[in-house]
């Protein structure tokens, strides 16, 4: 049976992702923080919640950051909410962060004054949201195009290569909800907490292959 370890630093809603990939069947599902136990592993899950300074702290600490680079070039590797922001280069949280830098771009606030139809948008931009594709890619199999996925965040990617946008969200701005390059796929949003869609993304995450 395939094997899917879910990245423990310590920072993250570890039990609900593992739980969530579990119930989407086809993998063992193994959380860990073991350098070996991650280089073993079919596929990587990289979760995160809470404070980026906190997190990336975390990460090098751990030399998370090291086996992220190394394990993510040759099978799938998924980074969830935080876990996505830490894969960017820096990140305006916290005074300014840097990041890992698998991905161009910038983590970047919600303007304070954010407004819609004359109404104010309050921050952190929380509860569902609809997800435009902007990649044909196999983790959007079976989820309709403008699909609705669970968010929380105050800070939203700005991506430096449009090219590696796979999914588009809008709350006062335009924000990048996916990124994917090769074997990487990431998401602002949270699949676990994302009902039927946030399933089926991980179950096709199980069934990747790493190719597109």
């Amino acid at each position: 049976m395939q094997t899917v370890a879910v990245i423990d630093y310590g920072m993250g809603n570890l039990h609900s992702v593992a739980k969530a990939l579990e119930y989407s069947g086809g993998a063992r599902v193994l959380v860990t923080g073991d350098p070996q136990v991650i280089r073993e592993a079919d596929r990587i899950v990289l979760p995160g919640v809470g404070a980026i300074r906190d997190c990336m702290g975390e990460i090098r600490r751990l030399g998370i950051d090291a086996l992220v680079r190394e394990v993510s070039q040759d099978r799938p590797f998924l980074g969830v909410c935080v876990g996505m922001q830490a894969l960017m280069e820096t990140s305006e949280e916290n005074n300014g962060i840097d990041c890992i830098g698998l991905f161009p771009g910038r983590v970047r606030r919600f303007p304070a004054d954010m407004a819609e139809n004359g109404e104010k948008l309050k921050v952190p931009h929380m509860g569902w949201n609809e997800v435009a594709h902007t990649l044909d890619h196999p983790l959007w199999h079976g989820i309709p195009d403008q699909s609705r996925f669970y968010f929380v965040h105050s800070y939203y990617i700005e991506a430096g290569n449009a090219r590696q946008v796979a999914g588009r969200g809008h709350y006062g701005v335009d924000f990048t909800a996916a990124l994917a390059d090769g074997s990487r796929f990431a998401t602002q949003f949270h699949p676990e907490k994302s009902a039927t869609c946030g399933l089926q993304l991980y179950q096709n995450f199980v069934a990747w292959d790493g190719r597109w």
